[in-house]
């Protein structure tokens, strides 16, 4: 939201855009999301707090917002800001990759199988894979679909194996 991890300056060009600073999800219950993603990654929560007030509520679009927020940093530098809205609360949205406007968090992994089986273990569920990529700029990569305790998709990527 207003704070970050730090992570790189913003060039010039492009209207001052620059790398990903940080993905933020809402969900339903910010504990058991720390949790699950901290299980997850073994990423440390951090700054957790209640965010609210007018600047907030501009901000969101939403005037009398209360939201608990946790930051979990990732290797890379980019963050991942978990939002429990505690007011107004809403309704999630229905699962699925194919909803506009959805989106899904992508995480490198050595070894897919190994680390859909430890997704599973942290509280995901599976979706689909893993599947081996055949063609394309991904050919050899093999990848796994899983989600989160809220429905969001995680796609797990292997990389292809550099030839030798």
């Amino acid at each position: 939201m207003t704070e970050g991890n730090g992570a790189g300056s913003v060039p010039e060009r492009n209207g001052g855009l620059g790398a990903v600073h940080h993905v933020g999800v809402t969900v339903a219950d910010l504990e058991r999301s720390v949790v699950f993603w901290t299980e997850l990654t073994g990423a440390t929560p951090r700054d957790r707090r209640t965010l609210s007030g007018p600047g907030v509520g501009r901000l969101v679009g939403y005037p009398d917002v209360r939201i608990e927020r946790a930051w979990l940093d990732f290797p890379g530098g980019v963050a991942l800001e978990l939002l429990q809205y505690l007011e107004p609360l809403e309704s999630a949205y229905p699962e699925g990759t194919a909803h506009p406007g959805n989106i899904h968090v992508c995480l490198a992994v050595a070894d897919v199988d190994v680390a859909r089986s430890h997704a599973l273990a942290c509280g995901a569920r599976s979706v689909g894979g893993p599947i081996d990529v055949a063609a394309g700029p991904q050919a050899g990569a093999r990848i796994a679909y899983v989600r989160d305790p809220d429905g969001v998709t995680i796609e797990l990527v292997q990389p292809p194996t550099p030839p030798r």
